[in-house]
C-alpha cells in the first residue's frame, strides 16, 4: 500500500548521497531542504504506526469478542508485546524491540522465536556477546532447517565481525548445509572469501512479517 511512497523517499535519498558531497550553493540547500522533509515524513510515518498499533492492542485486549485469529502453532505470534516488537524490528528500531520481545520473553519464556529476534536485534546494534548467548541457547532445540540456517549464518557473521574469518566459513558452510535455498550465508561465504561486501542477516524475519 505504501511502497510508491518509500519508493519516492529512496530516491530522493540516493540523491541526496549522491550529490551531497561535491554540491555548492544552491543545489547543497536545495538537498539540505530535501533531508529535512525526509527526516519529517520518517518521523511522522513512524508516529503514526505507533499510534495505529497502540489502538489495535487496546482493541484486542478489551473486546467482548475479539476477532478469530487464523490458527499458529506459535502462539506467541498473537501477542500484543511480540507484534510491537516485530513492528519496532521491521522499522529498524533495535533497542524499543528488544524491550517488547523481553515482555514477550516473560509470557513465553521458551519460545526460539523470541529468542532469535533478540539475538538479531542485539546483532543489529553491534552486542555481538549478547546476540551469541541466545543463538547458543537455541540451536540445541531448532529442529527446523531454515530456522536451523538463520542460526549458524547469524553466527557466521558474529565471527565476520570479530575478525576470525575461518570459523565465520565454518558456520556458513553449516549454515547452507542445513538449507541449500536459504541465499544469505552463500552471499556472507563470498563476502567472508573477499573480505569486502555487506554482510545479510535477519531478513528471514523481515519476510515472516
Amino acid at each position: 500500500m505504501f511502497q510508491h511512497v518509500f519508493d519516492e523517499m529512496n530516491n530522493m535519498l540516493d540523491d541526496i548521497v549522491k550529490h551531497y558531497p561535491s554540491a555548492q550553493g544552491s543545489q547543497k540547500q536545495a538537498l539540505v531542504h530535501n533531508w529535512n522533509l525526509l527526516k519529517k515524513m520518517s518521523e511522522g510515518i513512524i508516529d503514526e504506526w505507533l499510534r495505529f498499533e497502540e489502538r489495535m492492542a487496546i482493541f484486542r485486549e478489551n473486546a467482548a469478542s475479539p476477532p478469530v485469529f487464523p490458527p499458529t502453532e506459535s502462539p506467541e505470534l498473537q501477542l500484543d508485546s511480540f507484534i510491537r516488537g516485530q513492528g519496532y524490528y521491521k522499522l529498524l528500531m533495535f533497542k524499543p524491540a528488544i524491550a517488547q520481545f523481553t515482555a514477550a520473553a516473560a509470557v513465553y519464556p521458551e519460545s526460539l522465536l523470541i529468542r532469535l529476534y533478540m539475538a538479531m536485534s542485539h546483532l543489529h546494534l553491534g552486542d555481538t556477546g549478547e546476540a551469541s548467548k541466545y543463538l547458543i541457547s537455541i540451536l540445541p532445540m531448532a529442529d527446523d532447517k531454515k530456522l536451523k540456517a538463520m542460526i549458524y549464518n547469524a553466527m557466521g557473521c558474529i565471527q565476520v565481525l570479530k575478525g576470525v574469518t575461518e570459523k565465520a566459513s565454518e558456520f556458513f558452510t553449516l549454515a547452507i548445509q542445513s538449507d541449500p535455498t536459504f541465499p544469505d550465508p552463500l552471499i556472507n561465504l563470498e563476502v567472508c572469501h573477499k573480505k569486502r561486501g555487506e554482510l545479510q542477516y535477519g531478513s528471514p524475519l523481515i519476510s515472516m512479517m
